[in-house]
């Protein structure tokens, strides 16, 4: 009978290991784990707040450079009204678009400059445009890409400075760069900034840690432009019930204050 059970042992132990063999362990299936720096973003805190300043720097740095492929599809103009534009402004910045409206008293589709309504412009009209026009890639939509990726505006800013020489022995597919923040390290996008790409209003200079991290704020904000509104609350729903609770104690010893224990 001992021999009987030893034997099964061995034969079940046989099947996990060839199992294991076959499947992935769990670290292959998930992947390298990948450090991302912290980048000290100043709206990152529970009381912290978006700097207007780099904000606008990072629209500059979007429409400049991301856009040309990157949309924003669920961002309008009018919500620029939100990092200190002026509505001057943004119907300028809008204006210098075109959308497809319509139809027509005649019933025909037309081209008119952007208003402050209207969502961003697409780049591509479709799918299947972006990838043409990208070497088969899909540049995905930036609207919501700071949550959409885990630790989202220090990952933002660590890929768009995360370009550099491959290690030794690591081979980079035709069509792909290097970057070390990616996962896998292979990504279709090339280094989109360099130095001096663009020319600051403010004079701050365009340095390409800076543009990453400007475009990484405005990303964030754009991603969740609640976020101050929502901390304020925050703040005041907990200062509301630290009175509150101290109310109720102090009424609960008046109440109970001639009752002999």
């Amino acid at each position: 009978m001992r021999a009987v059970r030893n034997l099964i042992g061995a034969l079940a132990l046989g099947a996990v290991a060839s199992l294991g063999a076959v499947l992935p362990s769990p670290a292959r299936a998930a992947g390298e784990a990948i450090a991302i720096p912290d980048a000290n973003f100043g709206f990152a805190g529970f009381f912290g707040t978006f700097d207007r300043g780099a904000a606008q720097r990072g629209l500059q740095v979007y429409k400049e450079v991301c856009s040309a492929c990157h949309g924003m599809y669920h961002l309008s103009y009018r919500n620029l009204l939100e990092i200190g534009l002026s509505e001057d402004q943004v119907r300028a910045l809008a204006g210098t678009f075109t959308v497809m409206d319509g139809p027509n008293d005649t019933g025909e589709m037309f081209e008119r400059p952007a208003r402050l309504s209207d969502r961003f412009r697409r780049p591509f009209a479709n799918e299947l445009a972006a990838r043409a026009a990208n070497n088969g890639a899909y540049p995905p939509d930036l609207s919501v890409m700071a949550k959409a990726r885990p630790n989202g505006a220090n990952y933002l800013h660590a890929l768009l400075t995360g370009y550099v020489d491959p290690p030794a022995g690591f081979t980079v597919a035709d069509g792909m760069y290097y970057n070390a923040y990616y996962p896998g390290h292979q990504i279709a996008m090339p280094p989109i900034l360099n130095p001096d790409q663009v020319t600051y209003a403010d004079g701050t200079a365009a340095t390409v840690d800076q543009m990453a991290r400007d475009v990484a704020t405005f990303l964030a904000w754009a991603a969740e432009p609640e976020t101050e509104q929502r901390r304020a609350m925050g703040v005041k729903m907990i200062l509301f019930l630290i009175v509150l609770g101290g109310l109720t104690y102090a009424v609960k010893r008046k109440v109970w204050a001639d009752v002999k224990h």
